[in-house]
Parts: C-alpha cells; structure tokens; sequence
C-alpha cells in the first residue's frame, strides 16, 4: 500500500496570538523548530522529538504539529500499531493509530488539540485508512487539569469528535478494564468492506479464540 501524504494548514487563532497547525511535516521541516520543553508527557523533550522526527520518517508516519513562529507546542502522530500491541495482529496495512497528542499547558483550553486533528483529517488519503486511538484513563493529566476522570473522558470524546473518531466496543483486556477507557474509531469512507470485517474481528480477537477454542478449530 502507497502511503500519500498532502500538506494542509490552518492559522489558529488563541488568547495568545495566531498559531501555525500544519502538517503532515516532513522531518528535516521538523528539524527547523525547537521542540517546547513542556511537551513532556511521555518521555523528557528531547527524547520525546527524537521520536517524533523518527516517526516523520516512516511511510505511513505522520506528524501533523501545532507553532508558534518557531517553536513547537503541540502535535499529534498516526502510524501503524506497534508489533507487539493486539492491534498488529492482522497487519492490516489501512489501519493506522493516532498514537500520541501533547499540548504544553500554556496552550490548553485553547482548541489546539482538536485543531491538530481537524487538520490531520484535511487530507483526502485519510479516507483510505481505518483510524483508532486507545484512551487510557492513566495516561490523563488528571492533576494538571483538575479534572474528574469523567469529565477528562468528555474533553477527549470532543476533541476526537473534531476528525470524526468515535467511541466502539472492543473486548480488549486493557480497555475493558475500566469503564473511562475506550477505543475511538474513524473508518474512512474508502475503506473495503473485507478491511472492516478483519477489524470487526480485531475488536473482539477475545471473543473469536474463545469461540475457536471451544469449537476444537
């Protein structure tokens, strides 16, 4: 499968100033800005750009990221599940994860995280890909935010809404764990029917070896 990729911007208005969304951002375009210090969540700063640069650097990676003049303050990457995660199992190559989005805490409260997915959604390639997100209560700033589990669950359900990804039932051991956790799905209108059904079968992998099992298959 031919990963296409076609720039978009938006200029986002914000109680501080006018900035940049754009994307999807090649990495020696990347490469040009400095990576805010506060984008921290998931690794330290520097860390955390390696990898995303590294990610611009993959077929189907994209980068889509929120700036100012030149520095970045937030962003959102997509790529193929990780190969140890569930959602490899079938290799599905029209499926991608929206794997991380980060705004520094300046920028919160600001539509910039739902901005970022708009914009991811501009380009008409998406609609060749089944999208997913795996919401995971204990990766909220919960205590940077103030917020109840439940009311963060809300402001996560909004902001995927802005590019059309939708809570969707799975069987999965992580999500099902607690009732705040959720997949969020987008199937692109271009997406075959035998793709959904492989990922019909995905949601519920549990619920098909359980069957097989039982049936001796």
């Amino acid at each position: 499968m031919k990963h296409t990729k076609t720039y978009n911007q938006r200029i986002l208005e914000t109680s501080k100033g006018a900035i940049v969304i754009e994307g999807p951002v090649a990495r020696n375009e990347l490469e040009l800005y400095h990576f805010h210090e506060h984008l921290k969540a998931f690794r330290p700063a520097p860390k955390q750009f390696e990898a995303v640069l590294d990610i611009a650097d993959i077929s189907e990676g994209r980068i889509i990221i929120a700036r100012t003049e030149d520095t970045i303050i937030g962003y959102v990457t997509y790529l193929h599940p990780d190969p140890l995660e569930r959602w490899s199992t079938f290799n599905m190559q029209d499926l991608i994860e929206l794997g991380a989005i980060e705004i520094i805490p300046d920028y919160r409260g600001e539509r910039v995280g739902s901005s970022l997915i708009e914009v991811s959604m501009r380009d008409e390639y998406m609609e060749n890909y089944i999208i997913i997100s795996t919401e995971y209560y204990w990766h909220w700033d919960l205590t940077g935010t103030n917020l109840s589990i439940w009311n963060y669950r809300k402001v996560m359900e909004k902001m995927m809404a802005a590019g059309g990804l939708l809570p969707a039932p799975t069987d999965d051991p992580e999500i099902i764990s607690h009732p705040a956790n959720c997949l969020m799905v987008r199937i692109g209108k271009n997406v075959p029917q035998e793709s959904i059904e492989t990922f019909d079968l995905l949601r519920f992998l549990g619920r098909h070896k359980n069957r097989s099992m039982r049936e001796g298959i």
